[in-house]
């Protein structure tokens, strides 16, 4: 049974399926794996490395999915590749689901697709598999260092014989993995960082991380409301927004670097910093949208873009950090994609032979029927 990895077929994404570590680790499964020539190398894994693992070297997209069984992916394949898919081959990758327009093509062809986006991240068995969490948690990373390299001060405070330096002032607005990691390089990098988030649950992770919460009065039946559903999937009153909108704009007023990190599976980003904010802002300051490929959660920004105001502040549209770090976020969504892979493996029977690998795909699984959006000529994802 083989393993196929393509090439991401758009300039801006240099990440590969799979490494050179994660083949060795599919053979010793039993499975081979052939991979497009040059599928790796925007990654730094030449084809060499590849080949050293146990992988074949096909000269194209097409000659890959004619040997391969399951074929792994970033994106959705380029629709010149989907055409060549065949009844029964798997393809597992970040599909965007919601937005994604040649499901129907999957489903005709008989292809079973996996969207990785869809895991359901409660499940404690799906943790390791989860590509959402291990790209944002570089992307959260990643994202400080950008507005540090675009701010034209330092971060720390500094003690010299010409003055004090003041640290910089840093507003993280969303606290998930991506808003935690950069909640916590910010404070490396020795900032002094805020941070808010629609749930007050996330008060703790910021303290915790040596950040101060962005505090909004609550009245006391709003607070017994978010204390009654840990504060997740608590839904919040026209009043507590608009009070929320308010803390966060005068903390963005007095901010040098704001980063937005909001973003929502399948939708738009949700707007966070309307364009009456950044024109409060003194001159030099940054701001990264982490959404700017999905809508963006600040207005005025736009994908791979920098975008200077008339007052001096920078806004930049960060729409895939994640490929900045090729090399590390190639190797953990990789791991993630053998873990799940492994999940598609039927159980040996007695008198198997050694590397007799057959599939069993069940979508009464709790974690394939979550991510599978096609199966048995039909689409499976439930409308939004």
């Amino acid at each position: 049974m083989k393993i196929g990895v393509i090439s991401a077929d758009i300039a801006s994404e240099s990440r590969v399926a799979l490494t050179p570590d994660a083949v060795k680790k599919l053979r010793k499964l039993g499975f081979e794996v052939v991979i497009q020539s040059g599928a790796g190398q925007a990654a730094y894994y030449a084809d060499a490395l590849y080949q050293a693992a146990g992988a074949d070297i096909a000269s194209s997209s097409a000659e890959v999915i004619a040997q391969s069984q399951i074929i792994t992916t970033i994106h959705d394949l380029p629709a010149e590749v989907a055409e060549h898919l065949s009844a029964g081959q798997i393809v597992v990758g970040m599909l965007d689901p919601y937005r994604n327009t040649q499901l129907d093509t999957y489903a005709a062809k008989g292809a079973t697709a996996f969207a990785m986006e869809l895991l359901p991240r409660t499940l404690s068995r799906a943790q390791n598999m989860d590509v959402l969490s291990s790209q944002a948690n570089l992307a959260g990373y990643k994202a400080v260092l950008l507005a540090a390299n675009e701010y034209s001060r330092p971060f720390p405070m500094f003690m010299t014989s010409a003055g004090t330096v003041k640290p910089a002032k840093v507003v993280i607005l969303g606290v998930g993995v991506a808003g935690l990691q950069a909640i916590a390089t910010a404070k490396r990098l020795g900032a002094v960082v805020e941070a808010s988030d629609l749930r007050p649950a996330a008060k703790e992770q910021v303290e915790s991380l040596g950040g101060k919460w962005l505090d909004v009065p609550m009245s006391d039946d709003e607070a017994q409301k978010a204390k009654a559903t840990g504060g997740y999937a608590w839904t919040p009153s026209e009043q507590y927004i608009k009070d929320q909108a308010a803390v966060v704009d005068k903390a963005l007023s007095n901010a040098d670097i704001v980063i937005t990190t909001a973003q929502i599976p399948g939708r738009n980003a949700p707007r966070l910093v309307h364009a009456a904010t950044p024109a409060k802002m003194k001159a030099g300051s940054v701001l990264i949208d982490m959404a700017a490929g999905t809508g963006g959660n600040v207005e005025g920004s736009a994908p791979n873009e920098t975008i200077t105001t008339e007052n001096g502040v920078r806004i930049v549209g960060a729409a895939n950090i994640p490929s900045m770090l090729a090399a590390q976020s190639s190797d953990l969504y990789a791991n993630n994609l053998v873990n799940f892979i492994t999940t598609l493996i039927a159980p040996a029977g007695d008198d198997a032979a050694a590397n007799d690998l057959s599939l069993n795909l069940d979508m009464e699984d709790e974690i394939q029927g979550a991510l599978a959006v096609t199966h048995d000529n039909q689409v499976r994802l439930a409308k939004r």
